[in-house]
């Protein structure tokens, strides 16, 4: 076996490494290529057996590319600039090239300038300027100088670059066990920064906001109970562009520097590593929301980074109107052609780095109804390419993927119509239904039994379909939106805050309970809101499908009203953990929720309940669908010796309603849960669980109460 040992120290951190050069280092290619680089792989890679640099850009279109090459503190000129020759540095649509170590002249960033179109050049949609300098997409760290730019958005006088500062230290996975849940799965969903960034969460100033601040909170998602973590977009976006949530792209491959305490390639990729590896050594999976739908140059207006200089006939939809050519299905300035087999290989590219490289578990796809379009804009209904792509790349074969399934033009996918099949998806009547009922609208007792029996209607699981109801991400609250607590605070969105005449932000389902936000709150109604909080909560996790709340749910996160606080990188948005303290009873209630679902697995079947479940209604046994009624009940009932079954009531109106408990139960029943009751009698341990003397309860106005069999208690 052919082996190669060469001595590195790594460019960044010094350390002094002894690695073998990867297989595919030690291929015997022709002799020019020592020479003319090689069009694979894409990106900047260093061949430690040549010790040189080895670049490949993707520019079909292009007539020109010159690779440029910048020393620290010396951004104005480049060190050295490398006209590439389409003769001998070009094969098929991708330019390349060879630079030893020795001459890149102290180099520790690079970057492109590319003319055009070339004569043949394909479509005819081309903005090149030879002058705009140009990050690498694939370039895995991106460097911003200090100087913030003048953000008119027409210029950019000092460009972001790719960094060189490649680390060759092998990272140390440790014992990590990747892990994949099941009927335990709960969902988080997290914003890097804003999870440890506000002073209350106990973090060193260093690490806060940062993926060492997620590191030091992992004790407290184990004793939450959360079992996936779903973190906001971590991929590079401008840093001055005032785009907190970071659905903005610049690049596919690096991850946000500014989540790093240290801004270096090599520490970037380190520390996104070692909270990787901590969440798995806690059983904790990571889901990363990733946006391949548009990038952060928006429309003709905003700034060009890369994919509009290098080939923007490739990479982007074209409306046909002069006066807004770039088409906008993702609602913020353009949207990516994943027609293109350029755009397709780099989306498929950094899924394979993320899921390999990075050992992330799954993606969220933003907006990904947006793959169901072809370079027209038109909604191709027979298989997109990029979901066969996907599907047949054994690399993904066992990443969890899930869709928004929409797009910002009306697209929607929901369900069956999705064209992944068996992708999770984002289940968006599940979080109108349950908005609209908790808020006491009427006649919604036949949906609200749909979606918590697992949404078969979009979901069907018939031998043609075959759709489990895990593929339902069920949620009530996400970033998009209003808090849970605020679906309880504001009947309004409060959005003025970000510029745009508070007409954005989606229009929730939401009641403020009879008193607008939280100045001079009355007693009642903060009650009120906190047992609103709890039905939310306890309808989740009681619902089949796999659960999803969003960070703070659990203590009442607020923010203000604001229902679309992207640009808001402030305490509006930031997790403000003395509310942990101050809703200690809330807190209690989400985790020994979670507990209670975990326990009872049958809630989160991998199979719909079909004879498991007996709908009932209030004093009545039928179940009452009629236009005003707001009260159900059901009965879960699992063969299996280990389980417990399940009896449930739902009161969503104004007024306490006597419910008879229909179903034959060969032990007593036991009280559980009752959301109208104060801590801790509104979730009982089993150890202190309160047997009925009676077939039938009182259920309060606006809660629910949860019985359980006293047969193998857990």
């Amino acid at each position: 076996m052919l082996r190669n040992t060469v001595q590195n120290i790594c460019q960044h951190c010094g350390t002094l490494v002894e690695s073998e050069t990867p297989a595919d280092q030690l291929h015997q290619g022709p002799e020019w290529e020592r020479f003319e680089g090689t069009p694979a792989p894409l990106g900047v890679s260093w061949l430690n057996t040549e010790q040189a640099y080895n670049f490949a850009i993707d520019a079909v279109n292009a007539s020109r590319v010159t690779l440029l090459l910048f020393r620290e503190q010396e951004l104005e000129t480049p060190a050295c600039c490398l006209e590439l020759d389409p003769l001998k540095n070009k094969s098929g649509s991708v330019w390349h090239c060879r630079v030893p170590l020795t001459e890149a002249d102290g180099a520790v960033y690079y970057a492109y300038k590319i003319d055009g179109p070339a004569e043949h050049a394909t479509g005819n949609w081309h903005v090149y300027d030879p002058a705009k300098i140009l990050v690498d997409p694939y370039a895995r760290s991106i460097f911003f100088p200090t100087i913030i730019p003048d953000r008119d958005h027409s210029e950019i006088p000092h460009p972001p670059l790719g960094r060189l500062d490649i680390c060759r230290c092998p990272f140390d996975w440790k014992d990590e066990l990747r892990v994949c849940h099941g009927t335990d799965l709960i969902i988080y969903e997290m914003h890097v920064r804003g999870f440890t960034q506000h002073p209350s969460s106990g973090i060193d100033d260093d690490k806060r906001g940062t993926f060492a601040g997620v590191v030091e909170k992992i004790p407290y998602l184990k004793e939450l109970g959360v079992t996936a973590v779903e973190l906001m977009p971590v991929f590079q976006f401008d840093p001055f562009d005032e785009n907190y949530w970071g659905y903005m792209p610049l690049n596919f491959f690096a991850p946000h520097n500014q989540y790093s305490t240290n801004q270096s390639s090599c520490e970037q990729h380190s520390q996104f590593r070692e909270m990787v590896r901590e969440l798995h050594r806690a059983g904790i999976e990571v889901i990363l929301d990733v946006v391949y739908n548009h990038t952060g140059e928006g429309d003709h207006r905003g700034p060009t980074y890369c994919y509009r200089g290098i080939d923007n006939a490739t990479y982007y939809v074209a409306s046909g109107n002069p006066s807004a050519p770039y088409a906008n299905f993702s609602g913020t300035g353009n949207t990516l052609n994943t027609s293109a087999p350029t755009v397709r290989r780099l989306i498929l590219d950094s899924l394979r780095y993320w899921a390999k490289e990075m050992h992330v578990d799954g993606f969220r796809f933003d907006l990904a109804s947006v793959f169901s379009r072809g370079g027209d804009g038109a909604v191709n209904l027979n298989q997109p390419p990029l979901f066969d792509q996907i599907a047949a790349d054994p690399d993904l074969a066992h990443v969890r993927l899930i869709a928004e399934p929409w797009d910002a033009s009306g697209l929607y996918q929901l369900g069956k119509s999705f064209p992944g099949r068996t992708w999770m998806q984002w289940n968006g009547q599940f979080r109108d239904t349950l908005q609209q009922f908790v808020r006491g609208d009427r006649g919604l007792i036949s949906q609200l039994m749909t979606r918590l029996y697992g949404s078969n209607d979009l979901f069907p699981d018939d031998t043609y379909h075959a759709f489990r109801p895990f593929q339902s991400v069920n949620f009530i609250a996400s970033h998009d939106g209003f808090t849970m607590y605020d679906l309880t605070a504001y009947n309004r969105k409060h959005n003025t805050a970000n510029g745009l005449d508070n007409l954005d932000g989606p229009d929730d389902f939401c009641w403020n309970c009879g008193w607008e936000g939280n100045d001079q709150l009355p007693q009642e109604v903060a009650a009120l809101r906190k047992r609103q909080v709890k039905n939310f909560c306890c309808l989740l996790m009681l619902s089949n499908g796999s659960p999803m709340f969003r960070m703070g749910d659990e203590f009442m996160q607020t923010q203000g009203g604001n229902n679309n606080p992207f640009n808001q990188d402030n305490e509006t948005s930031w997790l403000d953990w003395d509310r942990l303290t101050q809703h200690e009873e809330v807190f209690r209630f989400f985790k020994k929720m979670i507990a209670f679902r975990k326990s009872h697995g049958m809630l989160g079947s991998s199979t719909f309940w079909r004879e498991k479940i007996q709908w009932y209604g209030a004093e009545q046994p039928e179940v009452d669908l009629s236009a005003d009624s707001q009260y159900l009940a059901y009965h879960l009932h699992d063969p299996s010796p280990e389980t417990r079954d399940l009896y449930v009531m739902i009161n969503g109106s104004t007024s306490p309603v006597q419910f008879s408990i229909h179903a034959q139960a060969d032990k007593t029943w036991k009280r559980v849960v009752d959301t109208s009751l104060p801590s801790p009698m509104d979730l009982l341990v089993p150890d202190i669980q309160i047997p009925l003397t009676h077939n039938h309860y009182r259920v309060n106005q606006r809660s629910i109460v949860v019985l359980a069999q006293s047969r193998g208690d857990t």
